[in-house]
């Protein structure tokens, strides 16, 4: 209970820490640049101090669930040596972690909406669901599909260097066909499929798998997978873009 109560502080003062820097800057363009008093100080107090405990639950909550139950997941996996099963975990790993990300679901919903004003697709509400729904899939099974290609890599030891410089030439041969209104959305979605939900569970997954396999460095082969997750998104909504227009 004591050493529990020590790691949470322990958090809770680094995340202090991390938020310093962004209220310096606020202070200083604010009261220095710009002279003017801070808006709504006991707001934004308050809200500061709403992040800082956010920041702690949800570090804390990584180290003590989702990393753990991660590495754990992928040494049995190793020690089953069944690859097939290994792989649908990793694809369904990140299909579902995916679909889970509040970025993603606020860039989805965002971006139907825009493509309804700009009438490339159905001003309903129905359309506009279905298109986000449609985008919100695609990048999720993109997603799932990236991390299948990251475990090839870990368990065959191929070299990640050409692989994600191949993969960002597909993607720049792409845009050069894509509709212009979805190559942006396709660049985001790269962007937003990384965030609070997937990334503990996919980083925790490639350390725990490399730790796993004999000749395998951590260091080298354990990381890796979050670049695959944002590379392969943005071919996938690249292809739906060309598909729905």
């Amino acid at each position: 209970m004591n050493r529990g109560l020590s790691n949470f502080l322990g958090v809770l003062i680094r995340a202090l820490r991390d938020l310093l820097p962004i209220v310096l800057v606020i202070v200083f363009f604010q009261l220095l640049v710009l002279q003017q008093p801070i808006p709504n100080l006991l707001d934004l107090l308050f809200g500061m101090l709403l992040v800082v405990l956010g920041l702690t639950f949800f570090t804390f909550g990584l180290e003590m669930g989702l990393f753990p139950i991660g590495e754990a997941m992928a040494h049995a996996f190793a020690r089953k040596g069944s690859v097939v099963w290994l792989l649908i975990f990793a694809f369904t790993l990140g299909f579902g972690t995916t679909v889970a990300e509040p970025a993603l679901i606020a860039v989805a919903g965002e971006a139907a909406t825009i493509a309804a004003e700009g009438a490339i697709i159905g001003i309903s509400e129905v359309a506009q669901e279905d298109y986000a729904d449609g985008l919100r899939m695609t990048v999720a099974a993109s997603v799932g599909l990236a991390l299948v290609i990251g475990v090839l890599r870990i368990l065959r030891g191929w070299p990640i260097q050409y692989m994600i410089a191949g993969g960002y030439l597909i993607v720049v041969v792409m845009t050069l066909f894509a509709p212009d209104f979805i190559i942006g959305i396709a660049y985001d979605s790269g962007g937003v499929t990384t965030s609070t939900i997937t990334v503990p569970l996919v980083t925790a997954l490639g350390i725990g798998l490399a730790s796993s396999i004999k000749g395998r460095n951590p260091m080298v082969d354990g990381f890796g997978l979050i670049a695959f997750a944002s590379l392969v998104p943005i071919i996938f909504v690249l292809v739906y873009g060309m598909v729905v227009s």
